[in-house]
């Protein structure tokens, strides 16, 4: 009930990019506004357009159906639509989709009267998705080289590109994500570990305070990052995570087309090594 309380509190009119009042109100517990709209659909266009294609294909394995993008040959220039048109107008879509969710948040941001970090934090995660299907594409030159729309097909994928340059755990921009990737689920583990333990404490226990929560990881670890330390540095570890892993394979083919393996040659010439 107190929470259904507040939402009238920031239910009213305003906080709108674009349309005004047109789309400014709710469907039940979810806001609509200008970019539900869009979502919806790109959402839906994007979706019917993948059935398409499938029903194109010969099979309705969902772990088979496979949606590609154009061959080579075609570069940048629009494909037919069952020779890679498809995926072009899926990517589209995909890729509209998820920049509406995020102007979405924005405004209901604005609504609340919050900072942007979550739509920040998501605009985040678009970014390593375009990168994979447009930057990196665009700038090799064909879009071919955006990944397939399937479960196995994307897992090929994957598989392929990394062993076009040699093994893609030599690139350092990898290691680095890999490193964020691993230190994000390691740092909210132990702090949802730490939340759980003291506020779900054994039968007939009193509900701890943070004070123990900051008391139990100075004792072993020496410092307590606090209450909102723990969340700040979750968001940097995800956050970086995804741009080190945008980085990491806008960076192979388009600056570096050798194996990752002798890239590291450089260090093994240096003359301590020696």
């Amino acid at each position: 009930m107190a929470l259904l309380s507040f939402e009238r509190k920031y239910r009213v009119r305003g906080g709108t990019l674009i349309g005004g009042d047109l789309f400014d109100f709710w469907v039940g517990p979810f806001y609509v506004g200008f970019f539900g709209v869009t979502t919806l659909f790109f959402s839906a266009l994007g979706t019917a357009l993948i059935i398409y294609g499938a029903a194109l294909g010969d099979t309705w394995n969902p772990w088979l159906i496979t949606i590609d993008p154009p061959d080579v040959s075609y570069g940048l220039a629009l494909a037919p639509l069952n020779e890679g048109g498809l995926w072009q107008i899926i990517t589209f879509c995909a890729t509209g989709a998820f920049v509406s969710w995020a102007l979405r948040e924005v405004e209901i941001c604005r609504k609340l009267g919050i900072g942007y970090h979550v739509p920040v934090a998501f605009g985040v995660a678009i970014l390593a998705y375009v990168t994979l299907v447009i930057i990196r594409p665009v700038l090799m030159g064909a879009w071919s080289y955006g990944f397939p729309y399937g479960i196995m097909t994307h897992l090929d994928w994957v598989s392929e590109t990394g062993y076009q340059y040699g093994n893609f755990h030599y690139n350092p921009a990898h290691m680095v994500a890999i490193t964020f990737f691993f230190t994000t689920t390691f740092a909210l583990a132990l702090h949802g570990g730490a939340i759980l333990s003291a506020t779900n404490p054994g039968r007939g226990e009193v509900v701890k305070t943070t004070e123990h929560e900051n008391s139990f990881f100075r004792d072993i670890m020496g410092y307590s990052i606090g209450m909102i330390g723990i969340h700040r540095l979750g968001l940097f570890l995800a956050l970086s995570a995804g741009i080190w892993s945008a980085i990491c394979i806008v960076i192979a083919g388009p600056l570096y087309e050798g194996s990752w393996n002798d890239w590291w040659d450089w260090w093994k010439n240096i003359p301590i090594w020696n």
